[in-house]
């Protein structure tokens, strides 16, 4: 079978229309790292389920799906509270304040996460930007 995204068969965005997931932040993490050597997957979306907890990952590096993300900062872990497809590019905010936009999701620890890697301009963690337990989250 083939992936639609490897085999470049799309020409033009398809998603015509999409509602955002919602969550909110169960975990505030604190870390910045210069090498962390995530890779991210060539599809640029990912189905997030209601109940679902992932990872939040910010960098600052110019990166799309299927590159590799060294510099990051982690922000925390987030419940999905309304599931739907986040896509590569959509706005990423925390607590009605946008932090960047997706950059594209790293399997290393699924099935039991995904790591949702957001592109940003200030490489701070969850702890720097004073994140708190039960903040929203609004992807897309």
């Amino acid at each position: 079978m083939k992936d639609p995204y490897k085999e470049g068969m799309f020409k033009n965005n398809p998603y015509a229309k999409k509602k955002p997931v919602k969550g909110i932040i169960k975990v505030v993490l604190d870390g910045i790292y210069d090498e962390r050597g995530l890779n991210l997957i060539v599809q640029p979306s990912r189905c997030l389920l209601k109940n679902e907890i992932h990872e939040l990952i910010l960098t600052t590096e110019e990166v799309k799906p299927g590159d590799g993300v060294n510099k990051i900062a982690y922000l925390g872990f987030f419940e999905v509270t309304e599931g739907s497809v986040a896509v590569y590019g959509d706005p990423v905010k925390i607590g009605g304040k946008q932090v960047g936009v997706i950059a594209g999701y790293d399997e290393t620890h699924f099935p039991n996460h995904y790591n949702i890697v957001v592109k940003g301009t200030e490489l701070l963690s969850g702890k720097d930007r004073l994140l708190e337990l039960d903040m929203e989250v609004e992807i897309g």
